[in-house]
């Protein structure tokens, strides 16, 4: 399981200040590290033993989630996609609550992929009648900057020179998407 370091300081109940007192690591780059503002990859290997030592994991697991490459936005797409189809909705709901992955996502500054995962999360939440979980309210109010629209509007919107297509991908947009920017209609059909 991927684990962030703020995962771990609240799973242990450490603050960042006992944190930066117990390693030696000034109060100001574990605070930039657990706020995002510095990637722990980009750190120091002394500064990165340090924290690892303190939180009681290897450095490698503490570097996972920092160094991990990017997906194409359309593959973690189908990857969701695939993995709804194979856990079925409520097994889908309780591996993603569970592993943390959207703010997994967020932290990492993914946020395509922690909206989407978000809106997933609380479509198959509607559509199963399950109250929504209440660990990512303070992600629900956030939108994209830019719509996002599936890479088969866009190209059909290139072909035939008719961004009309985008429109009506909107209309029948799921509402769980559409909020965040994202135009989704078929989360079901994969192959």
């Amino acid at each position: 399981m991927i684990m962030l370091i703020n995962s771990i300081m609240a799973e242990n109940n450490i603050s960042v200040y006992r944190l930066s007192k117990s390693s030696g690591i000034p109060y100001a780059t574990i605070n930039d590290i657990c706020n995002n503002k510095v990637n722990l990859a980009k750190c120091n290997a002394e500064t990165i033993y340090k924290l690892a030592k303190e939180l009681n994991v290897s450095m490698e697991e503490l570097l996972e989630p920092y160094v991990l490459p990017r997906p194409a936005f359309e593959i973690f797409k189908s990857n969701v996609a695939h993995s709804l189809k194979e856990l079925g909705d409520i097994d889908f709901l309780i591996r993603t609550i569970e592993s943390d992955e959207i703010n997994v996502y967020y932290q990492r500054g993914w946020y395509p992929e922690c909206l989407y995962l978000l809106a997933m999360v609380d479509y198959i939440s509607r559509i199963n009648e399950i109250p929504l979980c209440n660990a990512y309210e303070k992600y629900r109010s956030m939108r994209l900057n830019k719509k996002l629209y599936p890479m088969g509007v866009i190209v059909s919107c290139a072909v035939s020179d008719n961004e009309n297509l985008k429109a009506q991908a909107e209309a029948s947009a799921i509402p769980e998407f559409l909020r965040f920017n994202i135009v989704e209609s078929e989360v079901r059909d994969v192959i």
